[in-house]
C-alpha cells in the first residue's frame, strides 16, 4: 500500500521511488479479451501455434495492454495525497515499449515521482516515471512518464 502524504510534503518525494506493485499474471485469456476489445487480432497475440514459429516462441501481450494495466498496477505504487477527492488519468508524456510480455509472464509496476505542479481549483498535477518489470527479465516491458491530476477537497 502506498504512503499517504500531505500535499505540502509532495516535494520531498520528487526523484524518489514511491512504491512497487505486486506481481500480476498476463495470461492468454486476458490477451484474447484485449484483442477482442481493441479489434487487434494480430496472430502474434492470439494464435499460439503461429506465434511459436516467431523469434518470441509464443504469443505476446499487446504493448497497449501492458500500458493500460498501469492504473491498476501503479495504484499501490504511487503516493496517496491526503484529502484527495479523486485522481484522474491526465495522459502520458513519454512511453517506450522495451521488451515483449510473453504469455504467462508476471509483470509489476515500479513508480518514481518526477514532478508536482499546483493547478487552479485545488488540483495537483503529478508526473511519475513508471517502469513495468517482467519477472525474471533484465529489460523492462515499458517505461512511461504518466500524468495524474489530483483534486484535493477543501
Amino acid at each position: 500500500m502506498a504512503d499517504t502524504v500531505k500535499k505540502e510534503e509532495l516535494g520531498n518525494y520528487i526523484g524518489k521511488e514511491t512504491g512497487v506493485s505486486d506481481w500480476f499474471l498476463v495470461d492468454q485469456e486476458r490477451i484474447n479479451q484485449f484483442a477482442d476489445v481493441t479489434l487487434d487480432h494480430q496472430f502474434i497475440h492470439i494464435d499460439p501455434e503461429a506465434a511459436a514459429k516467431t523469434p518470441f516462441g509464443t504469443t505476446i501481450a499487446h504493448g497497449f495492454l501492458t500500458l493500460s494495466l498501469i492504473p491498476h498496477l501503479a495504484a499501490d505504487a504511487t503516493l496517496n495525497v491526503e484529502g484527495a477527492v479523486m485522481g484522474i488519468n491526465y495522459g502520458s508524456d513519454k512511453v517506450r515499449f522495451l521488451a515483449p510480455v510473453k504469455v504467462g509472464s508476471e509483470i509489476r509496476a515500479r513508480s518514481k515521482l518526477v514532478d508536482v505542479s499546483e493547478k487552479p481549483g485545488n488540483r495537483l498535477l503529478l508526473k511519475s516515471e513508471v517502469t513495468i518489470e517482467i519477472k525474471g527479465e533484465k529489460t523492462p516491458a515499458l517505461l512511461a512518464e504518466t500524468l495524474t491530476m489530483i483534486v484535493v477537497g477543501g
